[in-house]
């Protein structure tokens, strides 16, 4: 596993303006990402996925996450995230080891 403190630092400069991470909290322009491990992708309620991410058809794991992070396009074509990937492999598992304690 990564770095968390890291991984929430990342999360807080790249992510935070369109993503919410506490439990029962509001959508922004991209859902709530608490609990996200484990999940199966484009279902979390109350967020209007695009079909390419309701479709998907993934559980939220630590390589999926990878992979997703990396490339988000290449991974969900028609994804609407105007995210463009992170290429630091030690940043991407900080950010997961983060996202895994969202729970």
């Amino acid at each position: 596993m990564g770095n968390v403190e890291n991984g929430k630092t990342l999360f807080m400069r790249m992510c935070a303006m369109c993503h919410t991470t506490v439990k029962d909290g509001k959508h922004r322009i991209g859902p709530n990402l608490f609990g996200i491990f484990g999940k199966k992708c484009g279902t979390t309620p109350g967020f209007s996925y695009t079909d390419s991410m309701a479709t998907k058809d993934i559980i939220w794991d630590e390589n999926n996450l990878d992979q997703y992070l990396q490339f988000p396009k290449q991974f969900i074509p028609g994804t609407k995230m105007v995210f463009n990937g992170m290429k630091k492999a030690s940043d991407r598992k900080d950010m997961i080891a983060y996202l895994a304690t969202l729970k």
